[in-house]
């Protein structure tokens, strides 16, 4: 049971998840953060540090999607160990839904 970066964390890019996490499953991209499921050890400490909500088990309902983009994407996209800022504009897309027209396949800087 990995957990997974859904849509709540495009445009948000906080990164507090990242430095709780004792394995380092985090891969950055352009506008969101994703999971390497097979690298998740299913600890639990992250899901509560994300200001967005966007950290959720796999085993919700809705999220078999996410699994899917997380597998994928954390593939491809650096990996990321150490906090750095967000967005400047990431408080203001925080709960808008609908953000997932907004994802980028394009990867981030990582460390």
């Amino acid at each position: 049971m990995p957990y997974v970066v859904n849509e709540n964390c495009i445009k948000c890019k906080y990164m507090d998840c990242v430095e709780v996490c004792p394995v380092d499953c985090f891969y950055e991209g352009e506008n969101m953060l994703v999971i390497h499921p097979d690298e998740c050890i299913d600890c639990g400490v992250c899901e509560p540090e994300c200001p967005a909500d966007a950290i959720k088990p796999d085993t919700e309902p809705g999220h078999e999607e996410w699994l899917g983009i997380n597998a994928e994407y954390a593939k491809v996209w650096p990996n990321i160990t150490a906090k750095k800022d967000g967005p400047a504009d990431g408080k203001e897309w925080e709960g808008v839904a609908g953000k997932k027209k907004y994802f980028s396949p394009n990867g981030g800087s990582g460390d």
